[in-house]
């Protein structure tokens, strides 16, 4: 998953603290992958496929709509990742590392490298059937797994390094988003998309309102959801495009804001203020809440559901959604699927297509003189972040749900996922092993 902090800071504390939650993050994606691997190799393995594919629904009168719990996992619940991507990628457009064309050149270029030459390198090996569709799965990079193994090397890594792979990684998911978007959106219902449009309109007009109570959100969101799936887009589409209609600057401006605190805070401090005056006096009471409503109005309402959510999905719902899709029976083993074209192009997409596709990519950008290369890192360490933007697990599985027609070419492909993340991950954190400061008095 991407970053859910202040990713442009320049404060060590603010992406201390970001990375190691990122780290328990991978580490309970890792511990949801572990089980549902040895779930579907188990003798319970048929108790774990037919929960995958047990309808669940909702029925009035004659009409009935359900859903299996996997399409409910990755057609609605994964809704709510894909809203904090697009929180994300809005904060990062507006006032972060997107926000201008010279912070943008460098991590969008090494985006777009890294999805490019992944991609080629898959359609090489599939260039045709049902297997040709799975071009999409090794362009994306998991930041949460990225920045997990960053966490390992602590103060060795700079910060300007973490910066870089936050916001390629941030970009990358833009571009995962579109492609989710338009190529593996087969027909479109415009009368679907409409429905979605009012909905989104009316969340807009609210915002504008400053409508603030979460229930009328949560009802034109759903009405958004349902829209989109029945366009025929993929229903996740629809956190992104919600996302894309928070506001993620103040509600007021800084001068309106100092002047009402200053104001309530000097009649409160010459006012008698106990507890008990609070019951008493009404006034004072109206003062505290006037400053907790500026305050809150001060408050970018993205990055405050941006920092809510990301426990919520960072902890809950991706290992729920890796434990529910990373499950395949390896049948004749683990080197089947991983020597079929569709494992093995994921695999050398992944492993070899990201570092390269990246790498050239980010040196063009600095060599034609239009961007700089990142404050403090070097060409070796940039290496090493481009190795690690190899591991593709989340948003690469969501994409294989997508691709294929033939189950046995889902199952490859995941096999090639966990082979890539594996071999990515190990890669990357050996170049930074080698490149990045020896720990010393200063970063122990």
């Amino acid at each position: 998953m991407t970053a859910s902090r202040l990713a442009h800071s320049s404060d060590p504390g603010v992406f201390a603290r970001f990375v190691h939650s990122q780290a328990f993050g991978s580490v309970l994606l890792l511990a949801a992958t572990a089980a549902a691997l040895v779930l579907a190799n188990s003798r319970w393995s048929g108790l774990y496929f037919d929960l995958l594919h047990t309808e669940v629904g909702v029925a009035w009168g004659s009409a009935i709509f359900s859903l299996s719990v996997h399409h409910w996992i990755n057609d609605l619940l994964m809704v709510l990742f894909f809203f904090v991507v697009g929180l994300e990628i809005k904060r990062e457009l507006v006032a972060g590392q997107l926000s201008t064309v010279k912070k943008a050149v460098v991590p969008v270029a090494a985006a777009l490298g890294g999805m490019i030459a992944p991609a080629l390198l898959y359609a090489w090996l599939n260039p045709s059937g049902d297997a040709a569709a799975g071009w999409g799965i090794p362009m994306a990079t998991d930041i949460a797994f990225a920045l997990g193994v960053l966490a390992i090397f602590g103060r060795r890594v700079p910060v300007g390094l973490k910066v870089f792979l936050t916001a390629l990684a941030i970009a990358d998911d833009l571009g995962a988003v579109l492609v989710i978007a338009v190529f593996y959106t087969h027909q479109i219902a415009w009368l679907g998309l409409t429905v979605a449009a009012v909905f989104l309109g009316a969340i807009a007009v609210c915002n504008r309102l400053r409508i603030r109570h979460p229930v009328v959100y949560v009802a034109l969101a759903l009405g958004v959801w349902a829209g989109v799936l029945a366009s025929g887009i993929h229903a996740t589409i629809a956190g992104v495009l919600v996302a894309m209609v928070v506001p993620v600057r103040s509600r007021i401006d800084r001068r309106e804001f100092l002047e009402l605190t200053e104001d309530r805070l000097a009649r409160l401090r010459d006012a008698d203020l106990t507890t008990a005056s609070l019951i008493e006096d009404r006034w004072q009471l109206d003062a505290i809440s006037d400053l907790r409503r500026v305050a809150s109005d001060m408050r970018p309402p993205g990055l405050a559901l941006e920092e809510s959510l990301h426990p919520f999905v960072a902890f809950a719902i991706l290992p729920v959604f890796a434990f529910f899709n990373a499950g395949v029976a390896f049948g004749g083993g683990l080197l089947d699927g991983l020597l079929h074209p569709v494992g093995l192009g994921v695999v050398l997409g992944l492993v070899l297509g990201k570092q390269i596709g990246v790498m050239v990519f980010t040196w063009l950008a600095v060599t034609l003189g239009r961007a700089e290369r990142p404050e403090g890192v070097t060409w070796s360490q940039i290496y090493g972040g481009s190795c690690l933007a190899g591991i593709g697990f989340t948003m690469s599985m969501f994409v294989d749900q997508l691709a294929f027609v033939d189950p046995a070419n889902v199952d490859r492909a995941k096999i090639g996922i966990l082979w890539a993340s594996l071999i990515a991950a190990a890669w990357g954190a050996a170049v930074l092993a080698a490149r990045l400061p020896r720990p010393g008095p200063a970063t122990r």
